[in-house]
C-alpha cells in the first residue's frame, strides 16, 4: 500500500500502468458489516470498465473493482536470489526447451509451435518467447489450425512470476476462453550441493545415454517406446540413471552451465528410502564432471512430496508456467 506523509492511504496507479508489477489494497465488507482489507501483488494486466485484473506470481487472476481500491503503487520486480545461480526467464525457458525437444516445430514470429504426437504437453504446445508477428487473434487461429492438422489439442505454455514473463498474454488468452489445465514451478539451485549430498545408494546408480526397457517401465508414461526414446534422448548431453530393479530412475540434460533434472520416479514400494535423492546425486556428479554448476527442474504445483524433496536440496522457485488449452 502507499501511505502519504499525512498518514493517508493513496492510490498511485492508473490504467497507464498496465503491464507493470503493482501492489494494491482493497476494502470489502466483512462479517457484521466491518471493513476487511486485502492486499494483492502481481502484474496489472488490464484496467477496463472500472475493473482491474491482476495476475499473481502463481498465475491466479484477481479481479478488483476500482471503487474498492484504497491504496496502490507500482513496485519493483521481486528481488533476485542472493544465493545460488541467477538467470533470466528467457535463458531458462530456452534451456528447458532444448532439454525437451519436439519431433517437429514451426516458427510463427517469435513463437515456436511444437508437436510430438501428443507425448507430453511441453512438447505439444506453443512456446511464445516474444511476439507472433501478426495480430493475436490471427496467431491463435493459426495455432489452433496447426494442432488440428495433427489431431492434437492446441496449447500455449505461458509463464508468470519473473521479469519478462507472460502475464499480459495470459490475460488475453483467458479473455478468449483459453483455460489453464496444468501449472508447474521452475526451480533453480546450485548443482554442487546436490552432488555432495550423503546418499550411499548413488554409488550403485547405473548411468546410460539411452533409456532401457526397465527405465521406461518405471517412467510409466509410455505407450509408444520408440517415440519415447526419440524424445527422451534429444538434448545437448543427456544422461539416464537407474537403480537395480527399476527402484528409482531419473534423467538429466547438461547444457553449458545448466543441469536439468526430470523424470525422477521411485517405485512406490521403496519410497522414503532416499532413492530419489540418490538418483539426483548420481546425475549431479556426472553433470559436474561435464562442467555444469547450476541446476534446474520443473515440478507440478500439486506434487507436495516432490516439492518437499527439492526444498531439502536447496531448489527455490524462479517462475511458474501454465499450459492454456484453446476453448473447445
Amino acid at each position: 500500500m502507499e501511505i502519504t506523509a499525512g498518514g493517508l492511504l493513496e492510490v498511485r496507479i492508473t490504467p497507464a500502468d498496465v503491464g507493470k508489477r503493482v501492489s494494491v489494497r482493497r476494502v470489502e465488507q466483512g462479517p457484521g458489516g466491518t471493513p476487511a482489507f486485502t492486499d494483492t501483488v502481481g502484474v496489472l494486466t488490464s484496467w477496463t470498465e472500472g475493473v482491474l485484473l491482476i495476475t499473481q506470481k502463481n498465475g491466479a487472476s484477481v479481479h478488483i473493482a476500482e471503487s474498492a481500491l484504497v491504496a496502490g503503487k507500482v513496485v519493483p520486480p521481486a528481488p533476485a536470489r542472493r544465493r545460488g545461480p541467477t538467470a533470466s526467464f528467457e535463458e531458462l525457458a530456452r534451456v528447458a526447451a532444448r532439454s525437451w525437444q519436439p519431433l517437429e516445430s514451426e516458427r510463427l514470429g517469435e513463437w515456436t509451435l511444437r508437436a510430438a504426437a501428443g507425448f507430453t504437453r511441453r512438447a505439444n504446445s506453443v512456446l511464445p518467447l516474444g511476439e507472433p508477428g501478426i495480430p493475436l487473434d490471427d496467431a491463435l487461429a493459426r495455432v489452433t489450425s496447426w494442432y488440428a492438422e495433427r489431431d492434437l489439442p492446441a496449447y500455449v505454455q505461458a509463464a508468470t512470476g519473473a521479469v519478462g514473463t507472460q502475464e499480459l498474454l495470459i490475460a488475453e488468452l483467458e479473455r478468449r476462453g483459453w483455460a489453464a489445465e496444468v501449472s508447474a514451478e521452475v526451480r533453480i539451485g546450485a548443482l554442487a550441493p546436490v552432488g555432495d549430498v550423503d546418499a550411499p545408494a548413488a554409488e550403485a546408480a547405473r548411468l546410460t545415454r539411452t533409456p532401457d526397457e526397465e527405465w521406461l517401465g518405471r517412467y510409466g508414461k509410455v505407450t509408444d517406446p520408440d517415440l519415447a526414446r526419440r524424445m527422451l534422448v534429444a538434448g545437448p548431453s543427456v544422461w539416464f540413471a537407474s537403480l537395480a530393479g527399476g527402484r528409482a530412475i531419473g534423467r538429466c540434460v547438461v547444457d553449458g552451465r545448466w543441469a536439468g533434472f526430470a523424470a525422477v520416479t521411485v517405485d512406490p514400494a521403496h519410497r522414503r528410502e532416499g532413492l530419489a535423492t540418490a538418483v539426483m546425486a548420481a546425475l549431479a556428479r556426472r553433470a559436474l564432471e561435464e562442467g555444469a554448476s547450476a541446476a534446474w527442474l520443473q515440478v507440478e504445483t500439486d506434487n507436495a512430496q516432490a516439492r518437499g524433496l527439492y526444498d531439502g536440496l536447496g531448489f527455490a522457485t524462479h517462475h511458474a508456467y501454465h499450459h492454456y488449452r484453446a476453448a473447445r
